[in-house]
């Protein structure tokens, strides 16, 4: 598989599907056929123009679409997407919100390298604005990075958060969502080695895999089953020649967006039938909720093969986090080095992906750090996506974040919460 040609015709199958849609929706959709009482035709119509927008959207980078916010006095306040530092692979952004002076709280959010853009956090982003001065980590897509970069895999992406976190200072509070869960625990233990002064104040991890095995899902009963031989063989491709990283040995995003929509492919299907049938009668709009979802959600990025083998291997397999053995630049990054920092894990109670108990066994592993430093939240019902961008997020688990960041930022304000966060405390 390794070859240009599998990549190449992911891509032509995606094009020759985007291009079927736009056909059927202009045939359908002649003029004169208004005249035509055949229910079939608005239907054609609505199925290309549905069709159309799903394989055109799986290349396109959203955009962050956030323009203003609400700051306190009432007034819009413009937002920029502005690069802190730019590296290769990624680049750490800060959304700079004009006429708005320096906020107390300064928050880290670590975005998943996992087949998605950063822009999937875009509402967990959005909610924490008019709270803090928020910084993300937005990863390249794979394909339009140049072999002469270089090589990236779980230890490079280690060594840039413990890079975007130093950068920061130390009164930042760092948030990882998913799976750079495990990774952002590691960069903090290896700053809490190498350089303690720039240790983060607190860390909030959020339904990741620091221990794949505390709690079996589909992706960890994947991650058992198949050797890495055989995982090389089916998922990693070449870049075509079309792009700037041509050559370059990637797990493509399609191929990842394929391995999303199987595991729930009869709820995609029913959406993809109803939103079909929506357009037909006129109902859909460019903005509805489908499209809003479905937009972010098919927009997939190529992962560098050494990142995605990596993550199965040394994470998953081997289990090298959980059991504390992980190596990063030929030195063993020690977890129980972590004494100050203040942790929290987030699980949902539903989630299908890290399910409870993957991610709450990070605390285990903090055997340096005061029990009192410590915090745990299982949320009832909420599902993984939940969790960040959700209903549960908005309503329960941003507010216990952001008390956590509060009772751990070493302000006079923030010891007057402690009570609250002593309610999730573990």
């Amino acid at each position: 598989m390794k070859y240009m040609f599998t990549y190449d015709l992911m891509e032509s199958a995606r094009n020759t599907n985007g291009w079927l849609g736009a056909t059927a929706r202009a045939m359908a959709s002649y003029p004169a056929f208004a005249m035509s009482m055949n229910p079939m035709l608005p239907l054609m119509a609505a199925w290309g123009e549905v069709t159309e927008r799903t394989f055109n959207r799986m290349i396109v980078k959203p955009d962050w679409g956030i323009r203003s916010i609400v700051g306190p006095d009432g007034q819009d306040h413009l937002v920029d997407v502005t690069p802190v530092i730019e590296k290769p692979f990624g680049d750490l952004v800060q959304f700079f919100v004009r006429r708005r002076p320096p906020m107390a709280r300064k928050v880290l959010v670590v975005a998943p390298m996992s087949g998605h853009y950063a822009t999937l956090l875009r509402s967990t982003v959005t909610s924490l604005l008019p709270d803090a001065d928020v910084y993300v980590t937005d990863w390249h897509n794979a394909r339009d990075i140049p072999v002469s970069a270089g090589k990236f895999d779980v230890e490079d992406y280690t060594l840039y958060l413990a890079e975007f976190i130093k950068a920061l200072g130390p009164d930042t509070h760092v948030v990882a969502v998913c799976q750079p869960v495990p990774l952002a625990l590691a960069a903090t233990a290896y700053l809490a080695a190498e350089d303690p002064d720039a240790q983060p104040r607190s860390l909030v991890l959020i339904g990741g895999p620091v221990d794949p095995d505390a709690a079996a899902t589909e992706v960890t009963d994947f991650g058992r089953r198949v050797t890495m031989g055989q995982l090389e063989h089916l998922a990693i491709q070449r870049v075509g020649f079309q792009h700037k990283g041509a050559g370059r040995l990637v797990y493509p995003g399609l191929l990842q967006l394929q391995s999303f929509i199987t595991m729930n492919a009869e709820r995609h299907s029913k959406a993809f039938s109803e939103q079909i049938l929506r357009a037909a009668r006129g109902e859909a709009s460019d903005h509805d909720a489908h499209n809003r979802f479905y937009d972010e959600y098919l927009a997939v990025m190529d992962m560098t093969a050494e990142f995605y083998l990596s993550t199965v291997e040394r994470i998953f397999k081997n289990r090298e986090i959980a059991t504390n053995q992980f190596v990063v630049a030929g030195r063993r990054v020690d977890l129980g080095a972590i004494t100050k920092v203040a942790v929290m894990t987030v699980e949902g109670a539903n989630d299908d992906i890290s399910a409870p108990g993957q991610c709450v066994a990070a605390l285990n592993l903090l055997t340096g750090l005061p029990e009192s430093k410590k915090a745990q939240h299982l949320e009832p019902g909420a599902g993984h996506y939940g969790i960040f961008a959700g209903k549960s997020w908005r309503l329960n688990i941003r507010p216990l974040v952001l008390n956590f960041i509060d009772a751990n930022s070493g302000s006079e304000s923030g010891s007057t919460r402690k009570a609250k966060v002593k309610l999730v405390s573990a």
